[in-house]
């Protein structure tokens, strides 16, 4: 299974630089959609529930602090063919959009949501968006 690292070299490979925010959101949604259509994890990293939307802590943790990213350290060979299509159909629906429309959208879907619930709408936190509550929220859609 490659890493999250692995996925965020093959984004940026794709599509070249692109804001930490905006590579973030699409990593969250190669994951979901792997769920999906594949029935399994792309990356076993876990996902998390910040204020500005889903978040891999390994990434940001490697990110922190820039603004833009054009590379990253990672292997984009470690993906299938399989993996490879999954990712290149997301973005193609989703890489157009901003990184502040994909987070805006991100906060009107159930993952997201339930997994702040409880908490203000800046307040910092933690918690996992499940890969459950991914696969079923988007094998609804």
């Amino acid at each position: 299974m490659p890493s999250v690292h692995d996925v965020a070299a093959y984004i940026l490979k794709q599509r070249g630089t692109m804001t930490a925010m905006k590579l973030e959101k699409l990593v969250y949604y190669a994951q979901a959609w792997s769920l999906v259509w594949d029935d399994e994890p792309l990356f076993p990293e876990r996902i998390e529930a910040w204020a500005n939307g889903p978040v891999v802590y390994e990434l940001y943790d490697r990110h922190r602090g820039q603004f833009k990213v054009s590379e990253w350290d990672g292997n984009p060979s470690a993906l299938n063919r399989e993996q490879r299509k999954t990712v290149d159909s997301i973005l193609k629906f989703y890489g157009k959009m901003s990184s502040q429309e994909l987070s805006n959208l991100t906060h009107r879907e159930a993952p997201w949501k339930n997994a702040r619930k409880g908490m203000g709408s800046g307040e910092r936190g933690n918690s996992e968006i499940t890969l459950s509550s991914m696969a079923e929220y988007y094998s609804s859609l």
